[in-house]
């Protein structure tokens, strides 16, 4: 079996080499060796499609359903409130950011949590008038650490957790069994931010500020009756520039009241007119209390939530030219209301529903995610565009949906039931409930993620059935003599860099053979070398392309590449150091 041994060993580090220097899709570069170690025999197809019935990939598939549902209900975002006010340091600032992120990203998929607080974040940097470049990277690495405190805080640990059971009959982790060294590490790492982050991070803006202000776009939403907005000061609703929000005028009872005091108190069916970006205006549209004004003129078949928001620009053959929005009847033509309007960046007066479309005007659309397709080749539009994550949260369930995830981590927490258990049955009822529809749980499912991780346990297969990973491991007992304690700290290593240029999942899913064999060949305990590997997966802070997270805030806090190298070097090194250390000491060998 020599020949398969090195044609395995040769097959990784070509995966290993295609997914730091090229941009193919890793899920395809992943695939395609799997497929060739079947093609050479070295594989059937039942060990290829193992992944397929782990439950640690099982479960991560589940959990994309389970947090994606937090986010529709508008449930994540009650922890926004925390970032109020104007910090007396950058420090405290940065505390007080990293706090609810880390701990929203042990129990959520930590992608929506960033997601969520990037606008967030950017708001509040501007009232408090902060640098964003020092609060974009504290929130991505306080959402990766988070997700070490917790057996899924990231899809990482379940799937490690997974092949441990599967490869050693291992019951599996408890819920908090990470916590032991995933809280320390992320305690340690907080305090290095807080104390060093001053001269380590850039004091930039974000690249949208480098640009200029992008177009102003003109809205109108009414105050529903009943809602909680309702006898509430503007001041206290929050329409505020503080904010980031813009209130042009109040029509009342058909009446403009356009001098706005902050004091003025709003009334059931107020018509509030905005200016600004289209970001602030897809945020109002998920204030509950809001809704659009072309709501309450004509009545939309398809629920709000099951809606989204949709840019067109009007093209010099459109049929409605030099006719109102009302008067030109859009919304019956093209089944969609227009919410705003942006005309060469200047505001536009009066009512929306008046507004005379010109060529060139862009609008905003509230409409059922199928427009693009029934219009992408209409004549009518020169540019159609879908904004992300841009349908209005379904509020009424939000309470229902946490009581729902606070069930589910407490039944596995306390071990009533497994994790797969426990996170099926969550996502069920969540279903059931109407907290996420089948559509949107389909959405929700990174594709992606999941067929990295079938392949990478096809390809850790592969290595194991070879005896690559046993070869390779009585290597690495010889290189450090035997000493298991320096062993784990060059897997830990090794995991970490491969980590910075590769998925998180494929780099410990492939490693992970070669350490249970290493932990067999000196006849010590895997427990040490599989946390290792779990921590070591998800320390990834030295570049923008390690982690998903990473890239989020790239654009956001106006970063370069080389300013996570700056302060992303030193945190992997603390983190390799704090970890080798700990690690040993809880889960003896």
């Amino acid at each position: 079996m020599d020949w398969q041994m090195w044609v395995t060993i040769g097959s990784v580090i070509l995966m290993f080499i295609l997914l730091a220097k090229t941009k193919i899709g890793p899920e395809f570069i992943l695939l395609g060796i799997l497929t060739f170690l079947m093609a050479i025999g070295i594989l059937d197809p039942k060990e290829a499609v193992v992944g397929m019935s782990n439950q640690g990939m099982l479960t991560v598939a589940i959990l994309f359903i389970v947090a994606a549902s937090i986010q529709e209900t508008g449930a994540i975002k009650y922890i926004t409130p925390f970032l109020t006010g104007k910090p007396k340091s950058i420090a405290r600032a940065q505390m007080r950011l990293m706090l609810p992120v880390s701990g929203l990203s042990a129990f959520l998929n930590n992608t929506p949590v960033v997601a969520i607080f990037i606008p967030a974040v950017a708001n509040w940097a501007k009232k408090a008038k902060l640098p964003v470049s020092k609060l974009m990277i504290p929130l991505s690495y306080a959402a990766v650490l988070g997700g070490t405190c917790t057996l899924i805080g990231t899809s990482t640990n379940l799937v490690v957790n997974g092949q441990l059971m599967d490869m050693t009959g291992h019951p599996g982790l408890s819920m908090f069994e990470i916590t032991k060294v995933g809280l320390p590490s992320a305690i340690i790492m907080f305090g290095f931010i807080m104390l060093l982050s001053r001269w380590l991070l850039p004091d930039r803006s974000s690249a949208i500020e480098q640009m200029g202000s992008p177009r102003e776009y003109t809205t109108e939403m009414v105050v529903s009756p009943g809602s909680n907005l309702v006898d509430k000061t503007v001041a206290e609703a929050g329409f505020t520039e503080e904010n980031g929000i813009n209130l042009v005028e109040v029509i009342r009872e058909g009446e403009a009241l356009p001098a706005i005091e902050m004091t003025m108190k709003l009334r059931a069916e107020d018509r509030l007119v905005f200016a600004g970006d289209i970001d602030m205006v897809s945020e109002l549209h998920k204030i509950k209390g809001l809704s659009p004004v072309m709501d309450h003129i004509f009545e939309i078949d398809t629920p709000r939530p099951d809606r989204c928001l949709v840019e067109a620009v009007v093209s010099k053959s459109c049929r409605l030219l030099g006719r109102s929005i009302v008067g030109g009847h859009f919304r019956q033509i093209y089944k969609a209301v227009v919410v705003a309007v942006s005309r060469g960046g200047d505001q536009i007066k009066g009512s929306i529903g008046d507004v005379v479309l010109q060529a060139g005007d862009t609008l905003l659309l509230e409409t059922h995610p199928s427009f693009y397709m029934r219009h992408q080749n209409s004549k009518d539009f020169y540019l159609i565009s879908q904004l992300e994550n841009s349908p209005a949260p379904r509020h009424n369930k939000a309470i229902l949906a946490s009581l729902i995830l606070v069930t589910m981590v407490g039944l596995a927490a306390f071990e009533v039931l497994s994790m797969f258990m426990a996170a099926s049955m969550a996502a069920a009822a969540l279903l059931i409930t109407r907290c996420i529809t089948p559509s949107q749980a389909m959405r929700s499912i990174d594709t992606q993620v999941l067929l990295v991780i079938i392949a990478a346990f096809g390809i850790g297969s592969a290595m194991e059935k070879t005896g690559a990973a046993k070869m390779i491991a009585m290597e690495l007992v010889g290189l450090v003599e035997g000493n298991p304690w320096l062993i784990l700290a060059v897997i830990y290593g090794v995991t970490s860099l491969l980590t910075e240029m590769v998925t998180n999942n494929a780099a410990a899913l492939i490693l992970f053979p070669i350490a249970l064999s290493t932990a067999n060949q000196m006849g010590v305990s895997p427990m040490p070398f599989a946390i290792a590997i779990m921590m070591g997966a998800s320390a990834s802070f030295a570049t923008p392309i390690g982690y998903q997270c990473n890239m989020m805030v790239y654009g956001p806090g106006g970063y370069k590449f080389t300013d996570f190298l700056k302060i992303g070097i030193p945190m992997n090194i603390i983190m390799w150091i704090t970890a080798s250390i700990l690690i040993p000491f809880i889960w003896p060998f």
